[in-house]
């Protein structure tokens, strides 16, 4: 790993990061948090928030899919999205749902400025993002997808996001 020239965890928490925060509304595999936490660190995400019924650190399952992310993200727990959606709002954040909606804007079309500050909400495996973070949102995104199914594993969809919003704020630096 030395020769991948990977900076430390303590390098990682002065590096600059993205201006995203990736909002977990109740996902509730331990697994896909892990994952999620590895992918945030992976695309230098602001912070990670998790919030409702979303499991949080320490616990095995989710270190084994984190591989030590847990210890480079910037992570908070608080139960009600709602508040952390609000918070953000005030702070001049743009609140993106990934989700499949009626008005839900394609990612390859989503046009997000470098200095563009945003929150990303992932929703729930099954029930996808809630209502309540929905009507909060300013944009729902959507991933084009073309087989018979219409439907990523949580992790997955948030690896493919997290890319689009990192090539668009930090692409070329």
């Amino acid at each position: 790993m030395e020769d991948l020239g990977r900076m430390s965890v303590e390098d990682y928490v002065l590096a600059p990061k993205i201006p995203l925060v990736v909002a977990a509304d109740g996902i509730r595999s331990m697994s896909n948090v892990g994952s999620i936490f590895r992918t945030c660190d992976c695309f230098r995400v602001e912070r990670l928030m998790l919030c409702g019924i979303t499991p949080i650190p320490p616990h095995r399952e989710i270190h084994k899919t984190a591989l030590g992310a847990t210890e480079s993200v910037e992570w908070a727990y608080e139960q009600d999205i709602t508040k952390v959606l609000a918070d953000y709002k005030a702070k001049g954040y743009r609140i993106y749902a990934l989700e499949q909606t009626n008005k839900s804007i394609l990612m390859n079309k989503v046009e997000i400025a470098a200095d563009e500050k945003a929150v990303l909400i992932l929703g729930n495996e099954v029930s996808g993002v809630s209502q309540e973070a929905l009507d909060m949102a300013d944009a729902a995104l959507e991933i084009r997808q073309e087989g018979t199914k219409h439907s990523l594993n949580v992790s997955v969809a948030a690896g493919i996001a997290l890319y689009v919003f990192f090539e668009a704020m930090f692409g070329g630096n």
